[in-house]
């Protein structure tokens, strides 16, 4: 199983997770939300062979935490991924939108200075203005858009400039997330939980639990379950073997 979009670090017992997860041969993108998280979080998966470790600042916390902008640039040269990061539409970070574009644009700046890196994004009511700013900083590495809500021409568009997707069980219990997951390339889709943040039935999503992810993309493509897994795997792979050229 794969978990491309997992807060790891903020589950009420992070070494139990990791160990699941471990147990269970998962692997995981344990993405950070502030560069002063990076060395706490990538610690957690330093004994795991299937664990890595994403430097992020979240689009919510880029107001607060700018100032750790030389932080993330310290700590880029010690991962091939980046996440979350991204910028967040929602009314209450409107105030906040420039901070959050000056934040985007300084990562993805420095993601294409030093080579390019794995990418996972959010873009939650801000589908167009992430996909402008990709496109303007063309090179900063392979985008994975995660839990993406857009709209079909977003998509559309987001397909054309080269964007993965991750989807996970939340994600795909609404009608327009199966919609939008229909229309994504099955070539560029992996799984997610966005634990402990995403919830099913009002509990948190465990990392394991994207097998109820890839049971609903078994009914929204059609195909069946193991040719389904046999898919996320094979991206998985083409991504890991792009992610070292």
């Amino acid at each position: 199983m794969i978990d491309f979009h997992c807060h790891l670090d903020l589950y009420p017992d992070p070494l139990a997770i990791r160990d699941e997860c471990d147990s269970r041969g998962m692997y995981v993108l344990s993405v950070t939300t502030t560069p002063s998280a990076w060395q706490g979080t990538s610690a957690l998966a330093a004994q795991t062979k299937r664990i890595r470790t994403a430097l992020g600042l979240h689009p919510q916390l880029a107001h607060e935490r700018m100032n750790e902008l030389p932080l993330f640039d310290s700590y880029l040269p010690e991962t091939r991924y980046v996440g979350e990061i991204g910028l967040d539409g929602a009314p209450e970070f409107r105030r906040q939108w420039s901070t959050q574009v000056a934040v985007f644009e300084h990562i993805l700046a420095r993601c294409r200075e030093t080579g390019g890196r794995t990418m996972s994004i959010h873009s939650r009511r801000a589908s167009r203005a992430v996909l402008d700013t990709l496109e303007r900083f063309s090179g900063a590495g392979t985008p994975i858009l995660h839990w993406f809500s857009g709209s079909f021409g977003e998509l559309d568009r987001a397909v054309a400039l080269g964007c993965w997707f991750s989807v996970g069980p939340a994600m795909l219990a609404g009608e327009k997330g199966r919609a939008l997951a229909a229309r994504m390339p099955r070539e560029r889709v992996l799984t997610e939980s966005d634990g402990p943040f995403a919830q099913v039935n009002g509990e948190s999503v465990m990392p394991w639990q994207v097998e109820k992810a890839l049971d609903a993309l078994s009914t929204v493509w059609s195909l069946p379950s193991e040719e389904v897994r046999q898919y996320i795997r094979d991206n998985l792979r083409r991504l890991l073997e792009k992610n070292r050229d």
